[in-house]
């Protein structure tokens, strides 16, 4: 159980290496608990050789007896025999002898014929003595061929084996015994080994930690660069806006500009190319900005062909003779206080160059030019407050996607944890493996792609690519059900989900559906019987032979359920789980 506990909490190898200790540990318990069964085995064949051969002595001992009276037997018969045939010789040679003379008859033959029935008694008896006496010289020759010294060093033989097994057995037991103490004393260095791979991959985990902080200050970091970037862009859209209207007004007003030379033209051209260089990479990024309307971004992009020909122009305007002061930069309210100080000393020199020669019809032209460039001025306004308000409206509906994406991406990447984790979580592997969802790019998803990585239960990393089918499907699976949580359908329907998976997985994927199954309908193509039995309703499809044509055939499986509630009775029928509905083709 300690060894299970570290395992828990330890790495993928360091698991491995447990798991193997804890297999060979099992497997060394079976053969010491075999050997025990072999040892008790012996014990008992021994005891059953020793009590056979105990009985065997004794029943040779009887026969010894028994052989010996027989003997005593027949060796009595054989002197009774000797003596009879003696005494039947004594008798006929007493009993015939008279006869022999007094008839001179030479042939007993004769005489046994005439005699008759007395003569047939004599031969039957003596008959029945010789085939008795047959009889004991059989037995006693049987009894003379048993070879009890045979079986006597058979059964010490198989003595002396079974002792040798049990002494083998003893000496097994002892290094299996050695074995466990080593084993023991190994399990008890993995053990340590395993605590200091544990506290190490807890280090390691703490450096993970705060080199994710170190990244995560890093991006923020990063974010403000760019909105400071941003910022700088805006304000240098700002600049090239303004350039535009004052050459414009230049135009209108029919300023003639200070003209420089053409060797300074060409170094102040060479400075913009150079410029244009160095700034190339951090506009290129900029380039993606969206943008609404021609009027409000084209002074952001440096390619623009007005703003191309506003530089061209504005390289070419003599600035030597223009104050320090006015070349620097200024708020917005200096400006303002600059351009109407200008103003006023443009309307005095106005009135002065009307004082010394008058024109009658300048006031006219003046009129009819005010008038259109206001007219001029308040379409440039109009223009550019509908371009704001563009502008404005567009970063509205780009932050407000932006935001929905991001809480569904969260919300989906959160349920694909869960999910994932319990259609892999087995008693063998109670923690279940791991999914999740990754970015390419976090501040604009829309600019970059999505990755899913998953990993099985005991398995490094790999790409998605490397998984089994079974793995595949699992995942899958799970970041299916993972978008319907966030946005659920009416129902499902799945074409042979569970072709490549063994039936453990397809019991995990039957149960995940009876859990949502009050959540939505599944309809299932399935051809595994895992799925018919935890079905709500079967639907099949055959060929009718009459019609030529496909025919459905419908069964409905909650009868049985209420019928086996019923029997059950009414506390089990509120425990009956909920099926789900599965369509078998």
């Amino acid at each position: 159980e300690e060894l299970d506990s570290l395992a828990g909490r330890g790495s993928g190898s360091h698991t491995a290496k447990a798991e193997d200790l804890r297999n060979t540990i099992g497997n060394l318990r079976n053969k010491a608990q075999y050997s025990k069964s072999d040892l008790e085995y012996t014990k008992k064949k021994l005891k059953e050789q020793a009590a056979l051969l105990k009985s065997s002595k004794k029943t040779f001992a009887n026969l010894e007896t028994q052989q010996a009276e027989a003997e005593e037997d027949i060796k009595e018969a054989n002197q009774q025999v000797e003596k009879r045939r003696k005494a039947v010789r004594d008798i006929e040679e007493e009993h015939y002898a008279p006869f022999r003379e007094e008839t001179g008859i030479r042939d007993l033959r004769a005489y046994d014929e005439a005699i008759g029935k007395a003569r047939e008694d004599f031969v039957k008896k003596r008959t029945d003595i010789r085939e008795h006496l047959a009889k004991l010289t059989a037995k006693k020759k049987y009894e003379d061929e048993k070879d009890y010294d045979a079986k006597l060093a058979s059964a010490t033989k198989k003595k002396t084996k079974h002792e040798k097994e049990l002494k083998k057995a003893i000496d097994t037991e002892e290094e299996l015994t050695s074995e466990v103490s080593e084993i023991k004393a190994k399990l008890a260095d993995a053990e340590s080994c395993l605590k200091q791979a544990t506290e190490k991959e807890q280090e390691l985990e703490e450096v993970v930690r705060e080199a994710r902080d170190a990244l995560k200050e890093a991006e923020g970091d990063c974010s403000k660069v760019q909105k400071h970037v941003n910022a700088e862009d805006n304000d240098l859209a700002v600049l090239r806006q303004t350039l535009h209207e004052t050459l414009q007004k230049a135009k209108v007003d029919e300023v003639d500009l200070p003209v420089a030379s053409d060797d300074e033209d060409m170094e102040e051209d060479d400075d913009e190319v150079e410029s244009s260089d160095l700034s190339g990479g951090r506009r290129s990024r900029r380039s993606s900005q969206p943008s609404t309307t021609q009027d409000s971004t084209h002074f952001s992009q440096r390619s623009n062909s007005m703003v191309v020909k506003d530089r061209k122009d504005a390289s070419n305007v003599d600035f030597s003779n223009m104050d320090e002061d006015l070349k620097m930069r200024r708020s917005a309210a200096e400006k303002e206080k600059l351009q109407q100080k200008f103003e006023s000393k443009i309307s005095k020199l106005n009135q002065e160059i009307e004082g010394i020669a008058p024109n009658m019809k300048a006031a006219d032209a003046f009129d009819t030019m005010t008038v259109k460039v206001k007219t001029t001025v308040d379409d440039f306004n109009a223009a550019k407050e509908e371009s704001r308000k563009a502008n404005e409206e567009f970063n509205k509906i780009r932050k407000d996607r932006s935001h929905k994406f991001n809480t569904a991406f969260k919300k989906i990447d959160a349920a694909l944890k869960t999910i994932y984790t319990d259609m892999t979580k087995s008693k063998k592997h109670p923690l279940g493996g791991n999914a999740y969802l990754s970015l390419d790019d976090s501040d604009e998803p829309y600019r970059g792609g999505m990755k899913f990585n998953a990993m099985p239960p005991m398995k490094r990393f790999r790409d998605m690519e490397q998984l089994s089918g079974g793995e595949k499907t699992i995942a899958a699976l799970s970041l299916l059900f993972a978008i319907h949580s966030y946005r659920p359908a009416p129902f499902f329907i799945m074409d042979e989900v569970d072709a490549a998976l063994d039936n453990v997985n397809v019991n995990k994927v039957c149960n995940y559906i009876s859990q949502r199954s009050s959540d939505f309908q599944c309809i299932v193509i399935s051809l595994k019987d895992m799925f018919y039995e935890n079905s709500e309703s079967l639907v099949g499809i055959c060929r009718d032979v009459s019609s030529n044509s496909s025919r459905t055939m419908t069964l409905d499986l909650t009868k049985f359920d209420k019928e086996k509630g019923s029997r059950r009775g009414d506390d089990l029928e509120s425990e009956s789980p909920k099926r789900r509905k599965v369509s078998a083709q």
